[in-house]
């Protein structure tokens, strides 16, 4: 899928969970830059999440570092896409971008709802380790937001600045 296709299904899906879909893509812009396979490793998460249910043998080691990756799109955590009733065998399934859209979405309409708020949400979806967070995805989402009235979901922003 390019970037286009990929805008389109994250408008879609954030529709299903009554999200704004110009917040999702800029979560997807500044999490992933739109590459599907996007992984990042988070020994630190690891640690402090994961271990105990490996240590206490409720999953192999396997699982376990991959609950501490955070995947596809979104950067969806392993561990947290299980909480939220992600039952894929593989949490590399999570790149794919449906499915990762989905829990994405999912995760995030519940942070929303949490923190009342688009700023505090964001900084509960990145965990609060960044304070900038928030204002770089939401300084992101008015690029989403004229794309969607026009109907033109490219996030490409590049090429809209060539293009003028």
């Amino acid at each position: 899928m390019n970037k286009q296709q990929l805008a389109t299904l994250a408008q879609q899906i954030a529709a299903a969970h009554a999200l704004p879909p110009e917040l999702v893509c800029a979560v997807c812009e500044q999490e992933s830059d739109w590459d599907t396979w996007a992984t990042r490793y988070e020994p630190g998460f690891l640690s402090r999440y994961v271990a105990p249910l490996f240590t206490n043998n409720k999953i192999d080691a396997t699982e376990a570092h991959c609950r501490a990756i955070s995947w596809g799109l979104m950067q969806v955590m392993g561990q947290t896409a299980r909480e939220h009733g992600f039952h894929g065998r593989f949490l590399s399934a999570l790149c794919d971008p449906e499915a990762g859209l989905s829990v994405g979405c999912a995760v995030l309409s519940r942070k929303l709802a949490a923190a009342g708020d688009v700023r505090s949400a964001l900084l509960l979806w990145n965990g609060g380790g960044d304070p900038d967070y928030a204002a770089q995805v939401m300084n992101r989402m008015p690029h989403y937001a004229a794309r969607a009235k026009n109907n033109v979901p490219s996030p490409d922003h590049n090429a809209e600045a060539t293009s003028t």
